[in-house]
């Protein structure tokens, strides 16, 4: 379910100072209205975006205006919308399209794969900077870049990923690990150990704890998005351990509720040990974003928005 533009903006009003400012644009509000904090007992609450509102090809104002409705102050978030407002045509991110396709579909993918990564090559991190000074002066912080296709860089776009992620003070990178091709680690914590700058894999309900540590083998700044839930729905156990083990490895986690049958449920009501995660986290003053992703059905009656915030709350309650 997309999250809309109407949705998206169905607060905004009631949010402003005055309403003298309706209509300016959003990086404008920064110096007037209050800013936001998600960050709770020394736990930073952060959210998954443009993914949890739905739309990947979102601008960078339609995100920043969803976090500071929400009252989030620390986002993980995808280059789309960046690399967007430094002048990339939104249709190269076909290529990151999933699924199968007619052979028409798959050149066209393919072209715009290629075309991307021209652009990055020559790419204006400067308007990068800017990008980040809007998020900032509103009170959000990009603490973690997520890049899709990874895999698939050349090395000098592999070098722009990092560069990308320090123009917008990011201090991880996160990607995908598919389970057979955890050789591919290797290469990327080379990236990773050159630019000092974490690379947190992400695994979904096949990632197991001993592809984890392989890849933690292969570079000292190799990491783990550590989803709390895609660990319980996968691996039928609690990642409490994994996450005392290796804290150090982990530039943060994913927070979702799922029962052990692998269902998204609403936070309180599955198997994942939410609470106990955050207050190891809190208790142990352990530097890793808490981010909430999105992803259990929107009930009758609701919307993505509300569902969102009930999320934040629990989690802010689960650390008051």
């Amino acid at each position: 379910m997309l999250y809309t533009r109407r949705e998206l903006g169905r607060l905004a009003l009631a949010a402003l100072p005055a309403a003298g400012l309706a209509g300016r644009p959003l990086a404008a509000f920064g110096a007037f209205a209050a800013k936001p904090n998600s960050k709770v007992a020394g736990v930073q609450i952060g959210l998954n975006v443009p993914y949890d509102f739905g739309n990947n090809l979102m601008s960078g104002d339609e995100v920043l205006d969803g976090c500071l409705k929400l009252n989030v102050s620390a986002v993980e978030l995808r280059s789309q919308p960046i690399e967007q407002f430094m002048g990339v045509p939104a249709a190269l991110f076909g290529g990151g399209q999933r699924g199968a396709s007619t052979p028409e579909q798959a050149a066209a993918r393919r072209t715009a794969a290629a075309d991307l990564e021209k652009w990055r090559a020559s790419a204006p991190l400067s308007k990068a900077k800017d990008f980040r000074k809007r998020y900032e002066d509103a009170g959000v912080l990009i603490e973690i870049l997520k890049f899709d296709n990874i895999l698939n860089f050349s090395d000098p776009v592999l070098d722009y990923a990092f560069e990308l992620a320090r123009a917008v003070g990011a201090h991880a990178i996160s990607c995908e690990l598919p389970v057979d091709q955890v050789e591919a680690a290797k290469r990327l914590g080379q990236f990773a150990d050159k630019h000092k700058i974490m690379i947190g894999f992400h695994g979904h309900t096949a990632m197991t704890t001993a592809i984890w540590e392989q890849a933690f083998t292969y570079a000292k700044y190799n990491g783990a998005n550590l989803d709390i839930g895609h660990f319980i729905g996968g691996q039928k156990t609690s990642p409490i351990p994994f996450l005392k083990q290796h804290h150090d490895r982990i530039t943060h986690l994913h927070v979702k509720d799922k029962t052990l049958d692998d269902k998204n449920v609403p936070f309180g009501k599955g198997d994942t040990p939410i609470k106990e995660a955050l207050q190891l986290i809190r208790d142990n003053k352990w530097n890793i974003q808490a981010t909430i992703e999105f992803e259990y059905p929107v009930p009758a009656g609701s919307d993505r928005m509300a569902e969102i915030k009930k999320s934040v709350e629990f989690c802010r309650k689960a650390l008051a």
